[in-house]
């Protein structure tokens, strides 16, 4: 176990690293197409694709033992960080572990444990052999490498043992997640990387091995790096969470604490279910203006703000109040406007209204039992203490001063 600490890392994928990473993912009959299909064009020189920056000066700190899920848009950079911290790319920077900087360290060396998102098993092994190969290329002696084989077995629980005399080629998708994760842990690795394990599982086993690897997590207590687009597999397994954008780590908290205090409008955007509504007005005489909807700025907003100044109003969907007792809440903001869509979520006894006023759309979430039909008439209103205001340019949280 291990405290990873990630000063000023960035890697930049040249352009021949792109062009080759285009040419893996063109099939090889698409490739023959292009080129039978290709007619040089001597009015306009071809374009080179353009280097990219994966990570961007990226500094994270993870303390030892502490589960961290990382999440982010495509392309953000997730994968290139959890291989940047496995030293599987080159970069720029300094990775710690614990007080160890990792730089010249080899992969083979680093003692982690990494579970891919394609499983990455050895097709012509048995589970058995997928477990045992780490010992064998250590040269570990035979009655180790049984023990803890053995032991591992017993910690991922019934039918395990099992699945050690099948061949990957044998095994479900959730079978052989379980194999990959045996894996990694057989190792007792110093540190866990994770890359999307369970996105290639349907929804019953995801839930399922997720709580597996939740119980792993809590019975070693090992540092993990956690990358995923489920922000529900986030919430149950990291500790914290980190957002990712271009590059870069914008903030690092608590799933609560990102939702009640985002620090810009990306983050505010990005996270919840359903995320944040996010409105963009005119700063008029101490009020927002959102067509014909004013809303009265804080007086510590409105001393930050000039006339003129875009700012972004954010509310959560289910702070919001809709309906009847929208006239019950006097210390709020009420809109008024008309149901568009409607999207029932029977499982949570709730319903999701997407609600249209002028050239506004905006989300609020109600009790099922309360009665929303497309193109009637509905009343909302927001606590004033749920507002959020945001600058438009920079994206940064506007607050009370």
């Amino acid at each position: 176990m291990a405290a990873i600490r990630l000063q000023n890392i960035t890697k930049v994928y040249s352009v021949r690293d792109v062009s080759n990473h285009a040419r893996r993912l063109t099939s090889g009959a698409e490739r023959a197409r292009q080129k039978q299909a290709f007619v040089p064009n001597t009015l306009a020189p071809s374009v080179p694709p353009a280097p990219i920056k994966a990570l961007d000066n990226l500094n994270l700190t993870i303390p030892d033992g502490q589960a961290i899920a990382i999440v982010g848009p495509s392309g953000c950079g997730k994968s290139t960080l959890l291989r940047a911290i496995a030293g599987l790319v080159d970069y720029t920077g300094d990775i710690f572990y614990d007080e160890q900087n990792m730089n010249t360290v080899p992969v083979k060396e680093r003692y982690i444990g990494m579970v891919f998102q394609n499983y990455a098993l050895y097709p012509h092994f048995y589970g058995h052999g997928n477990l045992s190969f780490f010992f064998k290329i250590h040269k570990a002696p035979n009655a180790e490498t049984e023990e803890r084989i053995r032991i591992t077995s017993e910690i991922m629980g019934i039918g395990f043992e099992d699945l050690l005399k099948r061949k990957p080629g044998t095994l479900s998708g959730g079978q052989q997640q379980r194999v990959a994760i045996a894996r990694a842990i057989v190792r007792k690795p110093r540190l866990f990387l994770l890359d999307e394990p369970l996105s290639n599982l349907d929804a019953k086993l995801r839930t399922q091995t997720r709580v597996e690897i939740k119980r792993l997590l809590n019975r070693f207590n090992i540092t993990t790096v956690y990358v995923t687009h489920d922000q529900i597999e986030a919430t149950s397994i990291g500790d914290r969470i980190a957002v990712m954008r271009a590059g870069r780590v914008v903030q690092v908290a608590s799933y609560q604490e990102l939702q009640r205090n985002p620090v810009n409008a990306f983050v505010a955007g990005f996270l919840g279910l359903p995320p944040m509504n996010l409105l963009q007005g005119t700063v008029a005489d101490g009020a927002l203006k959102l067509d014909s909807i004013h809303v009265p700025l804080p007086p510590g907003i409105a001393a930050q703000t000039h006339i003129g100044q875009t700012v972004t109003l954010g509310f959560r969907p289910d702070a919001a109040v809709a309906g009847p007792e929208a006239h019950t809440h006097p210390q709020s903001l009420h809109l008024h406007g008309t149901i568009d869509v409607v999207e029932p979520d029977f499982g949570r006894r709730r319903q999701q209204a997407y609600v249209r006023t002028d050239t506004i759309t905006y989300r609020v979430m109600a009790s099922l039992e309360l009665d929303l039909i497309q193109g009637y008439p509905i009343d909302v209103a927001i606590p004033t203490a749920a507002l959020y205001f945001f600058d438009a340019k920079s994206e940064m949280r506007l607050k009370e001063v």
